[in-house]
C-alpha cells in the first residue's frame, strides 16, 4: 500500500511496456545517460527513425518509467532562443512484481517509523507501530469509495467470502509474518481496523484468526 495514493500504480503494465525490445533499449540508453536525452539523440544512438524513438519514449513516459523535462540546449534565453527541447530522463519510480503480491516496502516503512519515534519519545516500539498502522489504514479507508473489500482486493489481500466472513487468502507480508508473527500480525490487524473505521463499512470487524495458507486477519460480521 502506498501511503500517498489511493491505489498502487500498475507495475505489471510498466513491466509489460519494457518487454518490447526497442522500448527496452531506449529505456536502458536513457537510464545510462548522465543527463536528459532528446529524441534525436536517442534515435541516432540506437539507429532508429526519430518518429519511432519518439513513440517509444512517450510510451515509457506514460508508464511513469521516464520523466519528461524541457530545456533549451543552446543555452540562450529570451526572444529568438527557440522552443525548449523535449527531453527524457529516468524517473524515480521503482517497479517490482511478485506473485502472490507482497508489500514488504510498506512493512519496512511502518517499522522504521515506529523505531524512530520510539527512540525519540521512549514510547514502546510496538505501541507506536500499532498507532502508525492504524493511521495509515484510516487514510486508505477514507479514500475507499467502493468499500473495504475492494480496497483489500486492490492491495493484494485476495479477499473471499466464507459464509458470513471475509477471509484474506494472501498476506502481503508473508515472509515477515512467518518469522516475526506477533509483530507483523499485530501491525496488520491495526492496519485493517483503521481501514474499516473510515471506509464507511460497518458490517465487519477485523480479528486475528491465524490459519495455514492465508492472512492472520479475518473480517467477521458485526453482531
Amino acid at each position: 500500500m502506498d501511503q500517498s495514493k489511493d491505489a498502487p500504480r500498475d507495475d505489471l503494465s510498466a513491466i509489460a511496456a519494457l518487454e518490447e525490445p526497442t522500448r527496452r533499449r531506449l529505456y536502458e540508453h536513457v537510464a545510462r545517460s548522465l543527463g536528459p536525452v532528446g529524441r534525436d539523440e536517442a534515435a541516432q544512438a540506437l539507429g532508429l527513425a526519430r518518429q519511432t524513438a519518439a513513440f517509444h519514449l512517450d510510451r515509457l513516459a506514460g508508464e511513469g518509467l521516464l520523466d519528461v523535462v524541457y530545456e533549451r540546449r543552446s543555452g540562450r534565453t529570451g526572444p529568438g532562443a527557440g522552443r525548449p527541447a523535449k527531453l527524457y530522463r529516468r524517473s524515480g519510480r521503482e517497479v517490482g512484481v511478485s506473485l502472490p503480491e507482497r508489500r514488504y516496502d510498506l512493512a519496512g516503512r511502518l517499522l522504521a517509523q515506529a523505531v524512530e519515534e520510539s527512540d525519540a519519545t521512549g514510547e514502546p516500539v510496538r505501541t507506536v507501530l500499532h498507532r502508525k498502522a492504524t493511521e495509515l489504514g484510516e487514510r486508505l479507508g477514507g479514500r475507499a469509495a467502493t468499500g473495504v473489500v475492494d480496497l483489500l482486493e486492490r492491495y493484494g489481500f485476495e479477499p473471499r467470502r466464507e459464509g458470513e466472513a471475509v477471509v484474506l487468502g494472501n498476506c502481503p507480508f508473508h515472509a515477515l509474518a512467518r518469522e516475526h508473527t506477533e509483530t507483523v500480525c499485530g501491525m496488520n490487524l491495526h492496519l485493517l481496523r483503521g481501514a474499516l473505521a473510515t471506509s464507511g463499512d460497518t458490517s465487519f470487524e477485523a480479528r486475528l484468526a491465524p490459519a495455514p495458507d492465508r492472512c492472520c486477519v479475518v473480517l467477521e460480521p458485526v453482531i
